[in-house]
């Protein structure tokens, strides 16, 4: 079986996306299929092309027997919403041209967020006259509006005619969550056609490690604990909670051994970076994004891992990915996102759940953790075992049973 998927995040790209595509593709090749991805020259989230990449029109490489087909795109930041449609739009068309010069596919798959990547896929998959898959990571549009990004108006009503039109024309339809797949329902999708394919870990890399001596101390972080938010930070993550609680802490008697770090980038860090600066908050220390391989290095130097989302209905039907990577590495979670995932992370014991946006109850994790040595041990000698049950390999090939029953019937 010859897949193609249309992706616009994918390796050396650091992002969910990015990981959950390569992860799964990976896996599908090692189970004998033919996957080609086609997506652009990394480049998220600063809107600058990686090193040993060009912005062309088209190039290819070969990642781990994936065939990946690189297409030019308008290449901008990850902030300004005119700016990232543009994106968006220029990846779609050059998308479906790409996908013209791909023989032989048997289904097209396409990743959201943003759905037009999956616009591409259906035309795609139109043209060749084969199924297509929609695997849907957020429900966009609504997620403008939850962060408000843009103001109510026509172009959002028509945004959400298309992805009903979607909804309605994909063979299949592969939600990370049970709250997603609730929602269509509810908006009249087929239930039949709806699938759940969790997010995961890759339990390879994502294991139990000791803090590397070395980083902890370039960091200034030595006898500090240590809570650390480690992914994008854009207007969804409402990280000035984080800043509200390093100041709140700061005060506190005792309050100079707790350090907040945030590795990342995104269009909210120069903001971020300079109320830190302004207000004096040497209890938060600031990290580029590294790469891929680096990752778990940082990981390993945290104590806990904080995640967190803008306080809205809609993010309660999300289930960040980093938090089966906090599961796999043993690392217990201050979990400031509510709904489903906030109950995966009571029912696995991993951490503690505070309010979205509450930076007091985000201070009285962390002393709590701090201070409780036999919760603290119980959470991390949770989270290994927690993370089998959500083991990246395993889910692959639950979405490759999902994709071969299209092809069949």
């Amino acid at each position: 079986m010859h897949i193609l998927f249309i992706s616009d995040n994918f390796p050396p790209e650091v992002n969910a996306p990015a990981s959950r595509t390569f992860e799964h593709c990976r896996e599908w090749v090692r189970a004998g299929c033919r996957v080609t991805v086609v997506t652009c020259a990394p480049n998220f989230p600063r809107g600058r092309v990686f090193e040993g990449y060009k912005n062309r029109l088209w190039q290819r490489e070969d990642i781990s027997g994936i065939q990946v087909v690189r297409v030019w795109t308008y290449i901008t930041a990850n902030e300004g919403f005119t700016r990232r449609i543009l994106d968006y739009l220029s990846f779609m068309f050059s998308a479906v041209i790409a996908s013209c010069f791909v023989r032989r596919v048997d289904v097209v798959v396409g990743t959201s967020p943003q759905f037009f990547a999956a616009f591409a896929a259906y035309v795609a998959a139109a043209m060749k006259r084969v199924p297509w898959v929609f695997e849907l990571r957020d429900i966009w549009p609504e997620s403008i509006r939850a962060v408000g990004a843009m103001k109510e108006s026509r172009v959002l009503d028509w945004l959400e005619k298309v992805e009903m039109f979607l909804y309605r024309k994909a063979a299949a339809i592969v939600s990370v969550t049970h709250a997603f797949r609730d929602t269509l329902i509810r908006r009249g999708v087929d239930a039949g056609k709806i699938h759940v394919v969790t997010n995961g870990v890759d339990t390879d890399r994502f294991s139990p490690l000791p803090k590397d001596a070395a980083l902890v101390e370039q960091l200034g972080l030595a006898g500090k604990f240590v809570g650390g938010y480690i992914g994008t930070h854009g207007m969804a993550h409402a990280l000035d909670t984080l800043l509200d609680a390093a100041e709140i802490i700061s005060k506190e008697p005792g309050g100079d051994r707790y350090r907040f770090l945030l590795l990342g980038d995104g269009a909210n860090k120069k903001a971020l970076m300079e109320r830190a600066t302004k207000e004096g908050l040497s209890n938060v220390v600031f990290v580029d994004s590294v790469p891929k391989d680096e990752v778990v290095r940082y990981w390993s130097a945290l104590d806990v891992a904080i995640i967190h989302l803008k306080r809205t209905e809609l993010f309660t039907t999300v289930i960040p990915s980093k938090l089966f990577e906090c599961m796999g590495m043993a690392i217990p979670v201050l979990h400031g996102v509510a709904g489903e995932s906030a109950d995966i992370v009571a029912r696995e014991e991993v951490g503690l759940a505070f309010e979205p946006e509450n930076p007091a109850a985000l201070c009285e994790g962390m002393r709590r953790l701090s201070r409780d040595q036999a919760l603290y041990d119980r959470f991390r000698g949770n989270g290994p075992q927690a993370a089998k049950r959500y083991d990246r390999s395993v889910l692959a090939h639950e979405m490759l049973d999902i994709i071969s029953g299209v092809v069949v019937r």
